[in-house]
Formats: structure tokens, sequence, C-alpha cells
């Protein structure tokens, strides 16, 4: 199973369902956006300079975008975490093109946001609050439990 891993890069909530996953010994793989912002900010710099932000940024946005959908393209299952700290406005661009796509997606965010996430939530096929569930739900999906 190849699972995208898609939302907030401040913290380690990847490397913690990359290595929940490895303990099981789970036979999935996992690709994500860039999680470095200063490269995925300047993903477009290669194509010139620019002198105002807005064009610098498109330019950048266009660029991360063949990454990610090609991504979310070819994987059975995505993850989008959503933190507290920034609105992951991304995040909810990438569940809404896994919704259109029809590719399954799990959410991870706390109790605060449910409100905020509501239509976010209803086109995923679970939430969950910590990446101890995703890792279970992985193990489930894949048929190890």
């Amino acid at each position: 199973m190849k699972i995208y891993l898609s939302g907030e890069i401040h913290t380690d909530w990847r490397n913690k369902i990359i290595s929940g996953c490895e303990e099981k010994n789970l036979n999935v793989t996992f690709i994500s956006a860039n999680t470095d912002h200063a490269s995925s900010d300047a993903a477009g710099d290669c194509l010139g300079a620019e002198s105002k932000q807005y064009w610098r940024d498109h330019k950048s946005a266009k660029v991360n975008a063949i990454r990610i959908q090609t991504a979310i393209k070819s994987c059975d299952l995505a993850i989008i975490r959503f933190g507290d700290k920034y609105k992951q406005w991304n995040a909810a661009f990438d569940a809404g093109f896994c919704a259109a796509l029809s590719k399954p997606y799990i959410t991870l965010h706390d109790e605060t946001l449910i409100h905020a996430l509501k239509e976010v939530d209803a086109s995923a096929q679970a939430w969950a609050t910590s990446t101890e569930q995703i890792v279970e739900l992985i193990a489930y999906t894949t048929g190890a439990l």
C-alpha cells in the first residue's frame, strides 16, 4: 500500500506514523509533499526571478502541484494532518483533491478543529486524533489485524 502524508510540517507526526508501521512490519510505503518550507517556497525559482511575491508564490505553487498531484493520484490512501498552530489551507486542498478523485483519506487533528473541518471530515473515511490511531487504521486496512 502506498500512503501519501499531507499536512502540517512543524511536528514529527510523519515519523511517528512511519516508525509505528515499521514496528508492526506493515507492507506500506510513504510519499509526501516537500516538508522543507524554504525549498517549497523556492520550488519555482529555477524558472526565473520575480519582482512581486505573488508571482514567486504562484510559480512555486504550480511546481509543487506537480509533485503533490502526482503523489495523490498514485497513492492508495492519504493521511491529512491539520495542526493547531497554523492554518493548513494546502492540506484542505489536498483533501478536496482526494475527494474529487475518490481517493480514500483519513484526517488527523484534535477536537478543537471539528467545526472548522466539518466538510473535510465528512468526505474522509475516518478521523483520528493520534498517530497511534492512524497506525492501527493502516494495519487494519492492510489486513495485518
